[in-house]
């Protein structure tokens, strides 16, 4: 040292990094950008897994309702089934072919 000249050690270290290292400080920092966006990305990655997840799981729950009401329908529009309410409940019967009237508006 030239003199008394006292320098701090943290000074000395930022200079020589300033002075010297600009090349691997740009690739550190480069380095930790690029880590932190893995991790941000992989984050994001998994969220969007479990949403993913939870959606397949909402289509097979309605897919499962939707072939359930298909059924049901199927069962309150069977022929026999419409059949029997009307005789039932609503006293309905066949019409022989010799009481039908056919009525044509021209």
């Amino acid at each position: 040292m030239i003199g008394n000249e006292r320098h701090g050690l943290v000074g000395v270290i930022f200079g020589d990094i300033f002075r010297h290292g600009k090349l691997p400080m740009l690739l550190l920092i480069s380095v930790l950008g690029s880590a932190l966006a893995v991790v941000t990305i992989s984050h994001k990655t998994r969220l969007l897994t479990a949403q993913r997840e939870q959606l397949v799981l909402e289509r097979d729950a309605l897919d499962i309702e939707w072939r359930n009401l298909i059924l049901e329908e199927n069962a309150l529009g069977d022929h026999s089934r419409v059949e029997r309410i009307a005789n039932d409940k609503l006293h309905m019967q066949h019409v022989d072919p010799s009481q039908e009237i056919i009525v044509v508006q021209q």
